[in-house]
């Protein structure tokens, strides 16, 4: 048994111990004069808190975007859909994502250790929450290396997730690929509502510190900015045999700029960067002496993302979307080695005929990686290529009834480099016999893109290499979904 120890990054440490700094003076000597404010605020009844005030009726007329990408009412949505608030964030004490995501019904999070968790809908729960589409403003983070997503590094300034919206069922229409048991889309608040410093700072025998800094303002007519940093060092969870391998560090900063040209064009510009230490246990095999082992130590996460999206509000119902991004991630984990760079171009347009409201849409996604053989018998083959991804939908939600009975047709078209063109269509029909009931029923069918290990993985033989993937057939079957609810 081998076990070794990679020590923080030193701009990891640098990182962390500036914003530890930076929010302390904050606190001290700009921030309390602000936080008072806020807490005498909701002492007399949370007025910048409306949520609290609304029915049970206003609640359900809160406009949500995932299920069609375009703003909607709940309970005029075909699908099972939750919602999020900041401010059942603020009354959990979620200190992460994955821990808010508890307060949505049929999400089940389980934690692995101090930096690991599996999360699942309707039961399907795993590591990298398979078949689950996971988004943060619109941006795509779920991985093709192992088809899932690494939750450790999905992060943000709580305070300034707006809400976070939850499918639970297909949503590949409007989507695409991967939403086979639902979507979980984090969407962070306009600059304009973040104007102001915030600051915090703490620590304690698990959080050990951390530290949260945010600025926000802008030029009082169109333009509004943020940017923010965070740090934290959390400790070890509790082993039975000792090995507190798992500790957890790391630091983030990004911004957010949005700028509304005119009553029609908007547009927004942001980003994020991170380097993270994740402790972790991990079994290595390999064909030579000692054969298998145990190494403890430090997975080395960085990367950061860029994107822009250009909105044209042409009336009620019409409008036109251009969004692009980049996206680094950089994954050095103690068996294997992963350097992934994703261009992603989408277009959106809807428009109304009569009756009808009319979405359709483009999108390619450009994915080049490389993976590092860290140790002998975990292998790629190529270990450079690239995954591609292209994609077209439709969809029309008929007006049957008037503000009583919809339906809503459509299929997405999807092409990657594993597979040829496949349908991913979708029926849904919602009654509204009154202003406070909604019935729907639902037919779809969603796939799940193979990952590279699926295709790719290779455990070398002694004398010769032989394929031995996960998957050693060269086609491979989508996953696939049926979902019908009432």
């Amino acid at each position: 048994m081998t076990k070794t120890n990679h020590p923080f990054s030193l701009p990891a440490k640098l990182i962390l111990i500036s914003l530890l700094s930076l929010s302390t003076l904050f606190i001290l000597f700009i921030g309390f004069q602000d936080v008072m404010h806020a807490q005498v605020l909701e002492a007399n009844g949370g007025a910048d808190n409306p949520l609290r005030q609304m029915s049970l009726e206003q609640l359900g007329n809160i406009q949500v975007t995932t299920a069609s990408k375009a703003p909607e009412e709940i309970w005029k949505t075909p699908a099972a859909v939750y919602v999020i608030t900041q401010e059942d964030i603020e009354r959990s004490g979620a200190t992460n994502i994955p821990e808010a995501l508890r307060l949505a019904p049929g999400i089940e999070v389980a934690r692995i250790d101090s930096d690991k968790w599996s999360i699942g809908i309707r039961g399907f729960g795993s590591r990298l929450s398979r078949s689950v589409l996971v988004l943060i403003d619109g941006r795509t983070v779920y991985t093709t290396l192992f088809a899932g997503t690494y939750w450790e590094v999905q992060d943000t300034l709580l305070d300034d997730i707006d809400r976070i919206e939850v499918i639970r069922g297909p949503g590949a229409t409007i989507w695409g690929p991967n939403a086979v048991n639902g979507v979980i889309n984090i969407i962070t608040k306009k600059a304009k509502d973040t104007h102001g410093t915030l600051a915090s700072a703490g620590g304690g025998n698990i959080e050990q510190g951390f530290a949260n800094l945010r600025h926000g303002g802008g030029n009082g007519k169109n333009l509004d900015y943020r940017v923010y940093g965070k740090g934290f060092n959390r400790s070890p969870e509790h082993h039975t045999d000792d090995q507190n391998y798992d500790n957890w560090r790391g630091g983030q900063a990004g911004f957010r700029l949005d700028w509304a040209k005119n009553e029609q064009d908007n547009f927004t510009m942001q980003g994020d960067i991170y380097d993270q230490a994740d402790g972790e246990s991990v079994q290595a095999t390999s064909y030579t002496p000692p054969y298998s082992q145990i190494l403890d130590s430090a997975a080395r996460l960085s990367g950061g993302n860029i994107l822009g999206r250009w909105t044209r509000t042409q009336g009620e119902g019409k409008d036109i979307q251009i969004q692009a991004y980049y996206d680094r991630a950089n994954r050095r984990e103690p068996n294997l080695g992963d350097i992934r760079d994703t261009f992603d171009v989408d277009y959106l347009q809807r428009f109304h005929v009569i009756r009808q409201e009319i979405s359709w849409g483009l999108g390619t996604r450009f994915t080049p990686a490389t993976n590092i053989e860290v140790v002998s018998g975990l292998t790629f083959q190529p270990d450079k290529r690239s995954d591609q991804i292209f994609t077209a939908f439709f969809q029309d939600e008929i007006a049957l009834v008037e503000n009583r009975l919809s339906l809503s047709v459509g299929s997405k078209l999807l092409r990657t480099n594993f597979s040829p063109v496949q349908l991913e269509p979708s029926v849904r029909l919602l009654w509204t016999p009154t202003g406070k009931q909604t019935l729907w029923a639902a037919f779809t069918h969603a796939v799940r893109t193979p990952a590279d290990v699926e295709r790719d993985f290779f455990y070398p033989a002694i004398s010769a290499p032989a394929r031995a993937g996960c998957n050693s057939s060269r086609a491979l079957t989508p996953i696939v979904t049926f979902a019908r609810s009432k």
